[in-house]
């Protein structure tokens, strides 16, 4: 019996579920969006089945997943993104938390004042430099392979590529100082089910323009 594929309810832009859509692409998996517009959508979802009355939600192998980092946790074990042993998990787990920390500032960019906009870009590249990227530079240095945890391609991997694409997109000489995640990107990026989600026509969304910030208005401050 072929499994179903998994539905994916979210507004239609990035938000927290587009690191749910890198993990599937990488997995190789097609994704059905089932993009939600009014709140009123939301209390629609088949069964009211939102844990916390919050998306993203995704509905995968006969249950309804809330809260990114669990989604995110579910398909990359199930997909052999996660590890091979707790060592192995741990450390990608410390990865993606830091990296998620860095990229909560990108998802909630465009919703600041115009005026500060600016600013928080500024800001974004300082934490990027200062405290971010010389760890995963420093890993990537000391082990000499070509993915961040286990030589192989984790869920780390994954949400730090995100993550340094989505900033490339506002500051695109971010890696001038970090020669070893400039290697990372283009290795990461080149890797085929991966190449494929970069390409146009992909389900990877667009940045977000004011369609995407109105309706996220729409549905979550009705």
């Amino acid at each position: 019996m072929m499994a179903t594929k998994p539905k994916l309810h979210y507004p239609n832009g990035r938000g927290r579920m587009e690191s749910v859509r890198w993990v599937l692409a990488a997995a190789g998996v097609e994704v059905p969006s089932l993009p939600i517009a009014v709140s009123a959508q939301i209390s629609s979802i088949p069964g009211n089945h939102l844990l916390f009355q919050q998306v993203p939600m995704v509905e995968i192998d006969g249950m309804k997943l809330v809260q990114t980092r669990s989604i995110l946790h579910y398909i990359a074990d199930k997909h052999h993104l996660f590890g091979k042993d707790l060592k192995e998990r741990t450390l990608i787990d410390m990865y993606v938390e830091g990296t998620l920390d860095l990229l909560e500032l990108i998802i909630m960019h465009p919703f600041l004042k115009p005026d500060d906009q600016q600013k928080e870009v500024v800001n974004m590249a300082q934490k990027a430099i200062i405290r971010y990227f010389p760890v995963f530079e420093k890993v990537l240095r000391g082990h000499g392979q070509r993915f961040l945890v286990g030589n192989q391609l984790s869920l780390a991997d994954i949400i730090l590529l995100q993550t340094i694409l989505a900033l490339e997109e506002k500051i695109p000489n971010i890696l001038s100082a970090f020669p070893h995640l400039q290697e990372f990107t283009v290795k990461i990026s080149n890797i085929p089910t991966i190449k494929k989600f970069l390409e146009p026509g992909s389900k990877k969304k667009p940045p977000p323009d004011d369609i995407y910030v109105r309706t996220v208005y729409n549905i979550f401050m009705p």
